[in-house]
């Protein structure tokens, strides 16, 4: 949602702990051990401590565990943890084979740049300084920008694509005619907004508050209010949108800000917000363009969408399960017990390899590890 700006640092916060897989600064250097290979690509023991590690600091940081309770909730999930990293170690290497990554890299750099838009920063060299000062390692959060958004990309390209279009007409009609189903079929309240937004950044929060009621005075006796955006809004291409947004469902406007509700749910259709005040970001004034109520009529899209959902989760697991089968992947004998009941579960032949005994282990390629 374009009109909502949240922080770098939150978002750094929610996808850091997640994937992290990179050596800390001033981190000891060990010689590491391999948990599993896969294809050419490897999981150390390293990669699946630091991805133990910053999911503990999660618990405790976000949930609020006791640091020792969380040490030893995800101690008994370290095989979940490596299989997770071996499942995402061959989607990062099926992108490279579906030749993803100038794809990916725009969207990363499009991420990087919204991010800069967000905070009013010029340059990247001024939003990794940023970074820096609150303690984020710029080259770490944008590797992992890029790892998940590679999962996404693939995930949704290999899978929910394919599903979303899998659907004949009559089984779009007939789940829609099942009883069991109106109650998730409702198509919800939308609203089509416009807006205009005053950014505090180096101005006086009084005076951009004055300024927010006269153009909200100004709209609500008659202004053109796409030219009152274009004069007043902060937002780089308001002069091509004229400050419209888009549609949107109250718990997406929830989602992205709480505080958006009410504004939005209580202005009638094509009236004018009070200014809203965000904090220390700026000041929103809303238009609302559209009320859609709910329906229950018949919306391929929405049964699509419901359809899709519901089998998206077994699918992914079914094409994961075909990476491990059709690439190779060993897990040390250590971690095996682990891990090949967890793989097991999602398909009966399970991809995880044994490791022979009193042999050496070989590279794809047939050859002797050195």
């Amino acid at each position: 949602m374009r009109f909502i700006r949240s922080s770098f640092f939150i978002i750094a916060a929610l996808i850091l702990p997640v994937i992290s897989t990179f050596a800390q600064e001033n981190e000891p250097q060990v010689v590491d051990e391999v948990v599993a290979q896969v294809n050419d690509g490897v999981i150390t023991l390293s990669q699946v401590n630091r991805e133990i590690k910053n999911a503990v600091d999660s618990l405790v940081e976000q949930q609020k565990m006791k640091p020792e309770d969380a040490k030893a909730q995800m101690e008994a999930k370290r095989g979940e943890v490596i299989a997770g990293l071996i499942n995402e170690e061959l989607i990062l290497q099926k992108a490279k084979d579906l030749n993803m990554d100038s794809e990916i890299e725009a969207e990363v750099n499009k991420q990087i740049r919204e991010i800069m838009i967000q905070q009013q920063i010029k340059t990247v060299e001024a939003l990794n300084q940023a970074m820096r000062q609150a303690g984020i390692n710029p080259d770490e959060m944008k590797e992992n920008y890029r790892r998940k958004i590679t999962k996404d990309m693939v995930l949704q390209s290999e899978v929910d694509r394919k599903v979303y279009g899998s659907w004949a007409a009559s089984e779009l009609r007939a789940y829609y005619d099942n009883p069991v189903n109106k109650a998730k079929l409702i198509k919800p309240q939308t609203f089509t907004i416009s807006e205009i937004f005053l950014n505090f950044a180096g101005r006086d929060m009084d005076a951009m508050k004055s300024k927010a009621f006269d153009i909200v005075s100004k709209a609500r006796n008659g202004a053109d209010f796409g030219q009152l955006a274009i004069e007043n809004s902060d937002r780089p291409d308001v002069k091509n949108d004229k400050g419209r947004v888009g549609e949107f469902t109250l718990d997406q406007i929830k989602d992205i800000n709480p505080v958006l509700v009410d504004p939005i749910k209580n202005t009638k259709e094509g009236g004018i917000s009070d200014p809203v005040v965000l904090a220390q970001e700026g000041i929103e004034i809303f238009r609302v363009d559209q009320k859609k109520e709910p329906s229950n009529e018949f919306d391929e899209n929405v049964v699509r969408n419901a359809m899709t959902y519901e089998k998206i989760p077994d699918e992914r697991k079914k094409y994961l399960s075909t990476l491990r089968k059709d690439g190779f992947v060993k897990v040390s004998k250590t971690y095996e017990p682990l891990v090949g009941p967890l793989f097991a579960k999602d398909d009966e032949t399970t991809a995880v390899v044994k490791q022979p005994e009193k042999q050496d282990a070989k590279k794809p390629d047939g050859k002797k590890k050195n």
